[in-house]
């Protein structure tokens, strides 16, 4: 999998989400610990940072949006799921921007590249019924 640009950015981003979730980290706290990764000069850095704290900021109306979407209780899923969940739900919400074939497919891959098996479906799903509403 790419991991320059904003690719990159989402990929490093879905593992400091995982981190905050099973570690409780703060934004600075990520922030400056995923700064310090080889991988950080590739990506795009201002991006990772925005995403990380526009995310972190708003994790409790981002779990109500994915409870009603997904018909669950986000703290019961896959932390790398919710993770990617969290980052294209921001994305459809706050990043006009970016097409939402684009913010989905991504979302995707990522739950493929790091989420249980068929988690990429649910992903999916999720997501499609969000964009329906959102955009």
């Amino acid at each position: 999998m790419q991991t320059s640009g904003r690719r990159g950015a989402r990929r490093l981003l879905t593992q400091a989400l995982y981190q905050h979730q099973v570690g409780g980290h703060s934004a600075a706290e990520l922030g400056e610990q995923f700064s310090a990764d080889s991988k950080f000069a590739s990506i795009d850095s201002k991006y990772f940072l925005l995403l990380l704290e526009e995310i972190l900021l708003d994790t409790e109306s981002l779990d109500r949006q994915l409870e009603t979407a997904a018909g669950r209780d986000p703290k019961h899923m896959d932390p790398l799921e919710r993770g990617v969940l969290w980052i294209g739900l921001t994305e459809l919400q706050s990043h006009e921007d970016i097409p939402t074939r684009v913010i989905i497919n991504e979302a995707v891959e990522l739950a493929k590249g790091f989420g249980a098996e068929g988690g990429h479906r649910f992903v999916n799903g999720v997501l499609d019924r969000l964009a329906t509403q959102l955009r």
